[in-house]
């Protein structure tokens, strides 16, 4: 990323600077697959704003719960996004998010279906967000 934006810094007025520029605004490192990354960019393209990535989740007691692919902490809202691999996994995950809620975050889950319906991600991103009250402090 460093290498990147100061190819774009010295290179102002080279072709596909400006589309480097926009891509490198958008880029998050720490996504951990292209489809956590096509979630992540439908909630900033519905100009939502920009969910933390792969942020690590306790409990009260400090315990860890686990990591959340997407993360408002404001609202406390957790978005995963659930690949093929999850069959596999159903049972810890399922565990994992109980222990989720029962520590007081919302948790929304999305598969690559849901990807594919226009504006419906978004669309139950925001309605959890409006729902979801800020704490206050």
């Amino acid at each position: 990323m460093a290498d990147l934006q100061a190819y774009v810094d010295t290179h102002a007025g080279a072709k596909g600077v400006k589309k480097l520029r926009r891509a490198l605004a958008l880029a998050e490192p720490n996504t951990e697959s292209p489809m956590e990354t096509r979630l992540r960019m439908q909630l900033v393209k519905a100009r939502l704003p920009r969910p933390l990535v792969q942020v690590d989740l306790h409990d009260a007691s400090g315990n860890f719960l686990g990591r959340a692919d997407l993360y408002y902490p404001e609202r406390r809202l957790v978005i995963e996004y659930d690949g093929e691999s999850h069959k596999d996994r159903l049972v810890p995950d399922l565990r994992r998010q109980n222990a989720l809620i029962n520590a007081g975050y919302c948790v929304l889950r999305f598969t690559a279906a849901d990807l594919r319906v226009p504006g419906s991600v978004a669309a139950q991103v925001r309605r959890a967000r409006s729902m979801l009250a800020k704490p206050l402090g």
